[in-house]
């Protein structure tokens, strides 16, 4: 079978990830001046996080888990034919179970939105609105896992492209719903609630044509039934189930952070939720890009019994994932304020509304390095057909989210509940390091060490020259967030620009980066393939 280079397949997919977390600035953006931080924007957050809870419950994490290695091992032993058959099979019973669930939901709306906003109770009209909202937006929870489904296919076959774009979809159906549904609806929430069902249906067919592309058709099987006494699909489901409340638990995490938040007060899950958008970026682009290029390689090495070749592209995997968090981190820690300033402070977004949600993600950035190692850990588990241990681990990160939300909340409101996801993430790494040495799967060498620690030097240095330079700025303008778009947007991106530039020199002086080595890597492709061609 064909080598995938790890550094090309993270550098594909988070590139593609980067371009559709744009496009969801873009649509938050436009939302947060449409919607404000209020009753109606947070009865539609709520709408919005329904579908998207049970899909990272089941599709994000559960389904592609559990199913991509086992297309893998398939690929690898049976051959193309087997392995879409087994993948069309996969495909009709996890249809059919959740169309039965989403008509049940369909039913039981009005409690389960109580159970996920307590704090709406007192308020009847935000409560019916919500209720209304999430039955418009919960069948895209159908949609969206059929759509992860055909990703996990495309990923197993070394196409990152396709599955990578579909989020933009779903993002500038939002976009389009706002100017097109909008004045039609009753309120602004109702028309973008519709679009996010419309985009499940466009991001189908987005990657039905991939899979065409590369002759891929999956059909679906009816006889269900007889589906749910083959071995293969059993074994399938009894790992999605532990990788269900696994991947769950970050979501579950996000839920207690919303439960417990509704109680401080209006506008505190809107902040959360506008914080947690800042903080997905680098997790979602660097963590998913990571644990998603990894799954399909380690499975592969694993079952061929390559195990240096896995050890080496798991410590490859943890060295990009610190090069790529830590300074992140540092960055969203010294830039928190004037990045939130700049993305949502217009329309009805205040200038207080910015100061909590910057607050907020200072303290979820602290967890990013340890949430992005995670990533880049849990795929050694998954790819051998280990799902049950991440579950573990997750429930006891849960519970000490759980605890330590409800007892920082009290002293430090919002910021208390962002900061007890952070602690966790560390009880989390913590549990993810030992326990692969323990198993004999992995363990942390003094080299990778040492490269850890260099990373964090330079992005500490590359931090105080941000926030010099942002003094500078200061010093000069005094409040230079007030100025005029056309002079803070320049200002912003050239202390971006500093940042990079530090980072950059600092990563030649202690040999941490090397240029040439990432030149070589993106460009090992082109002379694989002119060589094939010659």
């Amino acid at each position: 079978g064909k080598k995938m280079s790890l550094f090309k397949s993270i550098a594909t997919f988070g590139g593609f990830t980067l371009v559709s977390r744009i496009t969801g600035f873009a649509r938050d953006m436009i939302l947060a001046n449409f919607l404000g931080a209020g009753a109606v924007s947070d009865a539609f957050f709520v709408a919005f996080k329904l579908p998207n809870l049970f899909r990272s419950l089941f599709a994000e994490g559960a389904f592609t888990t559990a199913f991509v290695p086992m297309l893998s091992h398939k690929l690898v032993t049976d051959g193309r034919e087997e392995s879409i058959r087994f993948a069309s099979q996969a495909i009709s019973v996890l249809t059919f179970f959740l169309t039965l669930f989403v008509i049940l939901m369909e039913f039981c709306m009005p409690w389960v939105v109580e159970l996920m906003a307590p704090g709406f109770a007192s308020d009847p009209q935000k409560m019916a609105l919500s209720v209304e909202l999430s039955r418009i937006t919960f069948p895209f929870l159908l949609f969206i896992s059929i759509v992860s489904f055909q990703s996990g296919i495309l990923n197993s076959f070394g196409k990152f492209a396709g599955p990578a774009a579909a989020p933009v979809i779903l993002n500038l159906t939002m976009i389009v719903a706002v100017f097109a549904f909008v004045p039609f609806g009753e309120t602004p929430a109702h028309g973008i609630s519709w679009g996010v069902t419309i985009a499940g249906l466009l991001e189908i067919l987005w990657l039905h044509f991939f899979l065409r592309r590369i002759d891929v058709s999956v059909k679906p099987q009816f006889n269900i039934r007889r589906l749910l006494h083959n071995a293969e699909i059993k074994t399938l489901f009894k790992r999605i189930a532990p990788g269900v409340l696994g991947a769950g638990v970050y979501q579950i995490n996000m839920v207690v952070d919303t439960i417990v938040v509704s109680l401080v007060g209006t506008g505190a899950i809107s902040w959360l939720y506008y914080a947690n958008r800042i903080q997905q970026l680098p997790l979602g682009v660097v963590g998913a890009a990571i644990s998603v290029a990894l799954l399909p390689i380690l499975s592969h090495h694993l079952k061929a019994g390559e195990i240096e070749a896995a050890r080496h592209s798991q410590n490859k995997a943890v060295e990009y994932g610190a090069l790529l968090s830590i300074p992140a981190t540092v960055a969203l820690i010294v830039l928190a304020y004037p990045i939130i300033d700049i993305l949502f402070r217009h329309g009805r977004f205040t200038a207080e509304d910015s100061v909590m949600t910057a607050r907020a993600v200072i303290a979820y950035s602290v967890g990013l390095p340890s949430y992005v190692m995670v990533k880049a850990l849990a795929p050694n588990f998954f790819a051998r057909g280990d799902t049950k241990t991440p579950v573990k681990y997750s429930i006891v990160v849960m519970i000490a989210n759980l605890s330590l939300s409800i007892a920082l909340m009290i002293p430090f409101g919002h910021v208390g509940v962002a900061s007890a996801t952070s602690v966790a993430s560390f009880v989390s790494l913590y549990q993810y390091l030992r326990g692969l040495k323990k198993r004999g799967y992995w363990s942390y060498s003094a080299e990778l060490n040492r490269k850890i620690l260099k990373i964090t030097l330079c992005s500490l240095v590359m931090g105080g020259v941000i926030y010099l330079g942002e003094l500078g700025i200061t010093w000069k303008f005094d409040n230079w967030l007030l100025l005029s778009y056309g002079i803070k947007i320049p200002l912003f991106a050239g202390l971006c620009i500093l940042g990079v530039a530090t980072f950059c020199v600092m990563a030649k002086l202690t040999g941490v980066l090397c240029l040439t080595d990432i030149l070589k890597m993106l460009s090992s492709r082109g002379k694989k393939n002119a060589q094939k061609q010659a």
